[in-house]
């Protein structure tokens, strides 16, 4: 029998999400022309517009996160997510983010609410350094509840065909250096709502800790040139993202809850989750991953991290190349507990 995970259990059909891609996936397909370039990561769309530049667009919302944001009537923060989750994910295909869009939509507009939102969207934008070009708002009476709304966000940047990202210099031996997030960012909201369900406002709070944005970071990582071999921002699966650097090598994982912040200590204990949950939900503590070569010179590398806001630590390093069929995997001590992801 499959083991139903606990994410699963809280109403989130991963395997049924899946099928839909492959269902859909054909469609677009047809779209396609030589001008579409397939970023081998999935973390963004690449469009060719002339022999040495791309066109990079992302576009996510911020998920059940909202609800908390309902419920304690504070929306000055998820428009920060909003920005997060699509600059993420350019820079993880080697593309400087340029503008952003977004769109807003609820039954009936309260301009206090909404305002709220536009200012952290504006605020992400700054902090990202895109322009906010434009957006959509949408008011749509009985479609939905009192007093709540939906956001998504589009992000389109630039990449030069030299400084793609395309996770084909990963290689056994390369360190991963972990960029520490500020909590569960916008990822397994519906599994922390579950299980956060009637607790104290200080706790819920604490779960509408803003994503954070590694932008300024990636600027730091891009100036090891071609020491610079992979980027994966851990988003929805957790560390199963890790892979998606480059799926032809196993990844070994080692480090220590002391790096974690509290929020996921309290799932952890409040919802009786499993370690395999906890990695395979959420980010445990680590925003982003880079794979950079072994002849990096970390503490440096650290230390011009930190100066531009960001802690991090060496979490691991790429393991031994798959062999022919063999699925990545993902090996993890986390306090001395052992666990594989695959």
């Amino acid at each position: 029998m499959k083991k139903t995970s606990a994410y699963e259990k809280s109403g989130v059909d991963i395997e049924k999400a899946d099928r839909f891609v492959e269902l859909i996936s054909p469609l677009a397909k047809k779209t396609h022309h030589k001008k579409v370039y397939k970023a081998p990561s999935g973390y963004a769309g690449l469009y060719q517009i002339d022999k040495n530049n791309f066109i990079a667009a992302t576009t996510d919302g911020v998920g059940t996160k909202l609800k908390i944001a309902f419920e304690l009537d504070i929306h000055n923060s998820v428009g920060i997510d909003l920005v997060a989750m699509s600059v993420n994910d350019l820079i993880c295909v080697g593309a400087k983010p340029l503008f952003f869009l977004d769109y807003f939509a609820t039954g009936k507009l309260k301009l206090k609410t909404s305002t709220e939102v536009l200012k952290g969207i504006a605020e992400g934008c700054s902090e990202a350094g895109v322009a906010l070009i434009g957006g959509e708002t949408a008011e749509m009476p009985g479609f939905y509840s009192e007093g709540e709304y939906d956001l998504a966000g589009f992000a389109v940047g630039m990449v030069n065909k030299k400084d793609l990202i395309t996770g084909n210099r990963v290689k056994s031996g390369d360190v991963l250096l972990a960029l520490k997030s500020t909590g569960a960012h916008s990822n397994g909201y519906s599994l922390v709502r579950k299980i956060l369900k009637g607790k104290s406002a200080q706790v819920l709070k604490q779960a509408l800790t803003p994503t954070k944005i590694y932008v300024e970071a990636f600027h730091v990582l891009k100036s090891l040139g071609m020491n610079l071999h992979g980027l994966s921002h851990i988003t929805g699966s957790g560390f199963l993202n890790v892979p998606r650097m480059n799926d032809k090598y196993h990844y070994e994982i080692s480090y220590s809850s002391k790096n974690i912040p509290s929020i996921f200590s309290i799932l952890q204990k409040e919802g009786k989750l499993t370690l395999e949950d906890m990695f395979t939900t959420f980010n445990m503590g680590v925003g982003l991953v880079a794979a950079v070569s072994k002849t990096t010179n970390i503490p440096n590398l650290r230390k011009k991290l930190q100066k531009k806001g960001y802690e991090s630590f060496v979490v691991g390093k790429v393991g031994r190349k798959t062999t022919k069929g063999e699925s990545p995997t993902v090996f993890i001590d986390f306090d001395k507990q052992k666990l594989k992801l695959s």
